[in-house]
């Protein structure tokens, strides 16, 4: 047997075999001495092949890797996001990351962890699909020269395009007449998890989507992290205004699956605005501005997207302008306050009073809070209106008690900033303290957002106000989500039965079966039951023979400036007077 092959004594096929001979030999010996790092797992997702560079690189020798699943070179904080990935692979989905290259976090045997570039390739092989990664360790990349222009265009954390990056490419996009798609993305959520799982594992979120937010875009979209969870997609030259639908669409898709951060399932949301250069904006300022006015509608919907549309100009600037507005109104002391009675449905005697907000604007005249609330309650100034009502409602159930009315309970909202301050016990203290009032005299209302955006730990002023004797209320009750869980954190004293169970109490079967369960309920739980928007003697009737005991309304009166409503209280004092003459 010669020591090497000589062509010329060899038939053709031995030549062939020679040849796929060498040229195996060549490529064996390419894998074994390449410098980057070569996994390959099978169709069951065991690892069925690595290099000497691979084996170098996470500290393992002699074939030890081979049989092993990828867990071993994979965090624990990140394996489950990983192991998804491959698992839908493996039944067959088309991989979004083949043909790409991603930095991630790689494990060594040691435990210890580095950074890694990788380039995943998927094939069919001989017991079905596999799948390759090109692996690349980058620390001492990272700790050159290049990490400063890095950290001045990648997002150190996710390794994603910064703000920067972003407006640069954007930039470039628009220069070159590009027909571009704008997206700006809010991750609904995000915020909830940093407070209550702490920073690191949001930071192992943010991660995540940095992985997922790539792979369910096309290969020419650029993903960008600009702050916080605050994210910006291109999509350069794309065919149709309609591909960045479709994206958008795809996008709210895959946050409908969890995200696996260590022993944790996070279910989050994401709001997506989107705009299209040249018809929404010719220069990045302009497209920016439309795709975060587009943003700002989706958040209004809550996880949806939303593309621009000429229209939004013009209610952002009725926004705009209204802020200016109620800025002015709160340095001229332009708002005021109404008070509509809470009666006893049986006797008619007035129990109490909600103070309701109202603005005398001065060219407008009096308006309804349906008119500038919502803007007002984002407003900066929230939080000075909100302690101003507090006060006034406070001081005027001081003055009336010390005219000799009736010693009637004052029910104040509350708007969200006010608890999110973190000085709602002591600022109510104050304020009764100021004006001589006994905690039982005032009961705060909270509405569904406060329920909803607090998490236990706020609740602690609100439990030292109970224990002092100040009552709570769940204004609208049964309306929203955060109803039942309600019950259980807050330590609740009334129940508001929204006026919209009332308004069709007599001709819908089903709002009376949910009057009933609510007092039902309500009686079980020591809590009593406010019923709005009584508008008939019949509805009144109806709501007392279920076991409703308070109510107010329009039955009884509409909201009153102060001067009025006292008049009415003094008219209820008087024994000639109608019992519901209020």
């Amino acid at each position: 047997m010669p020591d090497r092959c000589d062509v010329s004594n060899l038939d053709k096929g031995h030549e062939k075999d020679c040849a796929a001979s060498a040229r195996a030999a060549a490529l064996h010996g390419f894998i074994e001495n390449v410098e980057y790092a070569l996994v390959v797992i099978n169709a069951k997702g065991s690892i069925a092949f690595v290099n000497k560079a691979a084996e170098r690189m996470f500290g393992y020798e002699g074939n030890e890797m081979a049989g092993l699943t990828l867990d071993i070179i994979i965090p624990p904080r990140l394996r489950g996001a990983h192991n998804t990935g491959i698992a839908r692979i493996g039944a067959g989905e088309p991989s979004k990351l083949a043909g790409k290259t991603v930095e991630v976090t790689a494990l060594r045997r040691d435990g210890s962890e580095f950074p890694v570039e990788l380039s995943l390739s998927v094939w069919d092989g001989p017991d079905g699909m596999a799948m390759g990664g090109l692996i690349r360790d980058i620390s001492e990349r990272r700790q050159r020269d290049i990490r400063l222009h890095r950290l001045a265009h990648q997002d150190p954390l996710t390794g994603l395009p910064n703000r920067l990056q972003f407006e640069m490419r954007l930039q470039d996009a628009l220069d070159a007449g590009e027909p571009t798609g704008l997206m700006l993305l809010d991750i609904n959520g995000f915020r909830k998890v940093n407070d209550t799982l702490g920073h690191s594992t949001g930071d192992t979120l943010l991660q995540a989507l940095a992985v997922r937010l790539p792979a369910k875009l096309d290969a020419n979209a650029i993903v960008c992290r600009l702050a916080s969870d605050d994210f910006a997609i291109l999509l350069r030259n794309i065919d149709a205004p309609e591909a960045l639908t479709d994206a958008a669409a795809s996008l709210v898709e895959t946050f409908e699956r969890p995200f696996a951060v260590g022993d944790h399932l996070l279910k989050l949301g994401v709001s997506i605005g989107g705009a299209v250069a040249p018809q929404d904006g010719s220069d990045a300022e302009e497209l920016l501005a439309s795709a975060d006015l587009a943003l700002y509608r989706a958040q209004q919907s809550g996880s949806s997207y939303q593309m621009f549309e000429p229209s939004m100009r013009n209610s952002v600037a009725a926004r705009r302008a209204l802020q200016d507005e109620l800025l002015r109104a709160i340095g001229a002391n332009e708002f005021v306050l109404h008070y509509q009675p809470q009666v006893c449905l049986e006797s008619g005697k007035v129990l109490g009073a909600e103070a309701l907000l109202r603005w005398n604007h001065p060219t407008r005249g009096l308006l309804e809070p349906v008119e500038f609330l919502a803007t007002l309650e984002s407003h900066a100034g929230a939080l000075t209106v909100g302690n101003w009502i507090l006060d006034e409602a406070c001081r005027q159930s001081a003055e009336w008690r010390a005219r000799g009315l009736a010693q009637v309970t004052m029910a104040v909202n509350l708007f969200s900033v006010q608890v999110s301050a973190g000085n709602l016990a002591e600022t109510v203290k104050a304020t009764l303290d100021r004006h001589g009032l006994s905690a039982n005299a005032l009961e705060l209302e909270i509405t569904e957002k406060i329920a909803l955006d607090h998490e236990d730990r706020t609740l602690a002023p609100f439990r030292t106000l109970a224990r002092a004797g100040v009552g709570l209320a769940f204004d609208d009750f049964g309306t929203g989500y955060a109803a039942l869980s309600t019950l259980k954190r807050f330590p609740l004293t009334v129940l508001k039965l929204d006026r919209s169970f009332v308004r069709d109490l007599l001709d819908d079967p089903q709002d009376a079966a949910i009057v009933r369960a609510v007092l039902a309920m309500a009686t079980d739980m020591g809590l009593t039951v406010v019923a709005e928007g009584i508008e008939t003697r019949a509805q009144q009737a109806a709501l007392y023979a279920m076991g409703c005991r308070i109510g107010q309304g329009y039955l009884y009166s509409k909201a009153l400036p102060a001067d009025e409503f006292e008049q009415m209280m003094r008219r209820a004092l008087c024994p000639s007077a109608s019992t519901y003459e209020i």
